[in-house]
């Protein structure tokens, strides 16, 4: 896993490392509590993170490049499918992987059937992160960290953290640069996501989109970007995009009664647009279906998968 060309000449611990787990393990919240912004959005509903998303943390002493994925899951649909294929693809590529269990919920089948396949990525240093310790007992993180260290033999180190209340996150941070391989930066020091605007607008307004949703919906929206266009005299910046469903009933609930539901879906969005831009947003938000785009290899191309 490589960027274009390397921007520094110090060598330092630079390298790239990813987190690992069921959907819904506190992933996207972790990257964005270690790069410090939110470059991943975070829902309580499976399979929020589609793409690799790159953060970038600096520290005098190196360089981590987080590589958020999606939630590993057994796919129902091509969407689902592409997904753990990019999963797989990130993890052939990682120095490090970081195996995430949240430390609310006792080791499951699932997380057993993730771990054993950590096997096939010989070239990986393993660590064992037992999230979300805020919300459990002493008792509860001390019987997680038990169980993950029973799944495996071979971690480099087991760290309870919590994201949320930053407990542990240097913690975190050390043992994962001290694992990374020695050489220059791969981005500047002020960069913290490799992100297009485009895709970053996109995901605030799924984001939003997702608030509050229920069933299959959330798995059916998807956003695109049509246009951003600066007004003259730069006060204020036209965002176009689309939200696109699947169904004309799904299409229903995401406009709501006389449009209430898109206009909060607007405010929402609009709100996290603004400080990306750095200035007030005019956001027009149009509904459409594109029928069962999940599973239509054609569609799933034009949506970016």
């Amino acid at each position: 896993m490589s960027t274009s060309e390397g921007t520094g000449e110090r060598a330092i611990h630079c390298g790239f490392v990813t987190f690992v787990g069921r959907p819904n393990v506190g992933k996207s919240t972790l990257t964005n509590a270690l790069v410090g912004e939110k470059v991943a959005i975070t829902s309580d509903k499976p399979q929020t993170t589609r793409r690799a998303i790159r953060g970038i943390l600096n520290r005098p002493a190196g360089q981590l490049v987080i590589v958020d994925t999606p939630g590993i899951h057994r796919p129902r649909t091509l969407l689902g499918q592409r997904l753990n294929d990019l999963v797989e693809q990130v993890l052939g590529d990682v120095d490090v992987i970081a195996f995430c269990v949240p430390a609310t919920e006792k080791v499951g089948p699932g997380d057993r059937r993730i771990a054993e396949s950590l096997d096939g990525y010989p070239r990986a240093r393993k660590v064992a992160v037992v999230t979300k310790t805020d919300a459990a007992g002493r008792d509860q993180v001390t019987e997680r960290l038990l169980e993950v260290d029973a799944l495996r033999e071979d971690w480099d180190a087991v760290i309870p953290l919590s994201a949320l209340t930053n407990v542990q996150l240097d913690v975190l941070t050390d043992e994962l640069l001290a694992l990374m391989p020695i050489g220059p930066a791969l981005y500047p020091d002020d960069v913290v996501t490799d992100e297009s605007l485009d895709d970053r607008i996109a995901e605030i307004i799924r984001e939003a989109a997702l608030d509050g949703v229920r069933d299959e919906l959330p798995h059916s929206i998807a956003v695109v970007v049509q246009d951003i266009a600066p007004r003259e005299g730069g006060a204020l910046t036209d965002v176009f995009a689309d939200i696109v469903v699947e169904r004309d009933s799904q299409k229903a609930i995401i406009i709501g009664h006389r449009g209430s539901r898109l206009r909060d879906v607007g405010a929402r969005a609009r709100a996290g647009i603004e400080p990306l831009i750095g200035g007030r947003v005019f956001l027009s938000l149009h509904v459409r279906v594109a029928k069962e785009w999940q599973r239509d290899p054609k569609q799933l191309g034009r949506l970016g998968f």
